[in-house]
């Protein structure tokens, strides 16, 4: 089994910065991909995404260029680096993992953190 837990989220005006962490135990050698989501007010829609070992990198459209995914190898902690912070980015943000695929799709991950708050002032 795998557990994420979330961390770093909190109140930022726009415009400011915020570094979420993911710290990642159990077994971990079976990992393949790692995301991140965020529920908003109507529906929980992709973020980020990287291979556990490295490799691809994925991003929304609307986060491109102000956020950036990456990971801790030696502490498994997986980070999200979000810049130029909008009120639209206000969710609860979202650590997830799987076994099998690297993915955009909710459906397709099969572990997930508890989430961690982000709300955006203007």
């Amino acid at each position: 089994q795998v557990q994420l837990v979330e961390s770093g989220g909190g109140l930022v005006q726009a415009g400011g910065s915020l570094r979420l962490s993911c710290d990642v135990s159990g077994r971990t050698d079976s990992l393949f991909a790692v995301a991140w989501f965020r529920q908003g007010p109507r529906t929980r829609e992709f973020v980020a995404d990287m291979g556990w070992s490295g490799g691809r990198i994925d991003y929304l459209d609307s986060v491109n260029g102000r956020f950036t995914i990456s990971r801790d190898n030696t502490q498994n902690t997986v980070y999200l680096q979000m810049d130029s912070l909008k009120p639209e980015d206000t969710a609860v943000y979202y650590c997830a993992a799987d076994t099998y695929r690297i993915s955009r799709g909710v459906d397709n991950y099969a572990y997930w953190g508890q989430g961690t708050q982000v709300t955006v002032s203007s």
